[in-house]
């Protein structure tokens, strides 16, 4: 794994902390199809959460939760859908799209934020 690869798997475990210690629980991470990548699955009560995570390191140039846009909100959308359709559809509190942003500063401990329903 490159230093890319590591500090976005290192994101995503905060992520899934942050999510799992929030009473939610992780169904599955980095779930792979055709049209792209799901990086964490979860049930937060009656509710399918799909959750992208954005790590970026202090002095970075965009904020992690500015990395968002239309097109990948609109991505985000399709790769639930297919998500849905493989694992027997939307749940009865319906979906979720989510975004954890988490920057690592040079010193200290990381800061990780978690914005509800983005898309």
């Amino acid at each position: 794994m490159n230093a890319r690869g590591a500090l976005g798997r290192y994101g995503e475990d905060l992520a899934a902390r942050l999510l799992t210690d929030a009473g939610m629980a992780v169904l599955e991470r980095n779930w792979r199809c055709r049209a792209g990548e799901i990086d964490i699955v979860a049930m937060d009560g009656d509710a399918l959460v799909v959750c992208e995570v954005k790590t970026r390191r202090a002095g970075a140039f965009q904020h992690p939760m500015a990395a968002v846009s239309p097109v990948k909100a609109d991505r985000l959308r399709r790769l639930a859908e297919i998500w849905l359709d493989r694992n027997g559809g939307p749940p009865p509190g319906g979906v979720r799209i989510d975004l954890i942003g988490v920057m690592l500063p040079g010193r200290g401990a990381p800061v990780v934020e978690h914005a509800r329903g983005v898309a």
